[in-house]
């Protein structure tokens, strides 16, 4: 989306839009692709059948490099989803069917998950939040986030933002990220390029993880 050059020289004069490092160590964090945000039958679901096969893309070209795959999914106790302990639920109520062991928290079926990758479950936006993900990247000797997922205005800026303050480079491939409607998604992907990562092509992405994998096999 094009916010006019007006809106570019404010931010150009700001200092921001700048290129983040690209590191050695990837991992690919996918954000809450459950059936609950990837199928239009459920409240809070949209069809992101695109988004899907983008991020199984990704994460098969990120194979070869030995890349961590992070899987995380929105997870509540039946005490949670139907009382008042979790303030976030007061604001976005169709977020309460999203209880553990329902359809709706049962990651995408479509995706390319292995026995390897990891999972976090989380209350909030985002997966750092209230979570051990920095903590397990950081085991993992990791620099850099590729940010894929749902929702693109809510759990995928969120996470981007907590991702670089906790000190890794944010990367966020535009084919692999989704939201419900156009205009926040793309409000959100401007946001992210401005100030916090690199919003990329798929292509781009794939073409870094291949050439990890190179001298992987070089090494």
């Amino acid at each position: 989306m094009n916010y006019g050059q007006d809106t570019e020289r404010t931010y150009e004069r700001a200092g921001f839009g700048a290129p983040v490092r690209r590191g050695s160590r990837p991992a690919i964090l996918v954000v809450d692709l459950t059936r609950g945000f990837t199928e239009d039958g459920f409240p809070s679901g949209a069809d992101l059948t695109d988004v899907v096969g983008a991020v199984g893309e990704l994460i098969e070209a990120g194979r070869p490099a030995d890349v961590p795959v992070v899987f995380t999914a929105i997870s509540y106790t039946p005490a949670e989803a139907a009382g008042d302990a979790v303030t976030w639920l007061h604001k976005a109520q169709g977020m309460r069917a999203l209880v553990e062991g329902s359809d709706e928290v049962a990651l995408d079926p479509r995706l390319p998950y292995e026995a390897q990758d990891l999972m976090v479950l989380k209350k909030g936006a985002s997966a750092f939040y209230g979570t051990s993900l920095a903590a397990l990247l950081t085991g993992l000797g990791c620099d850099t986030v590729l940010v894929c997922g749902a929702t693109t205005s809510g759990c995928v800026r969120a996470t981007a933002v907590d991702a670089v303050q906790s000190g890794f480079s944010v990367l966020v491939p535009r084919a692999c990220v989704g939201d419900r409607a156009a205009g926040p998604h793309e409000a959100s992907l401007f946001d992210i390029q401005a100030k916090y990562g690199d919003v990329i092509d798929l292509k781009e992405a794939v073409e870094y993880l291949g050439t990890l994998a190179h001298a992987r096999r070089n090494a």
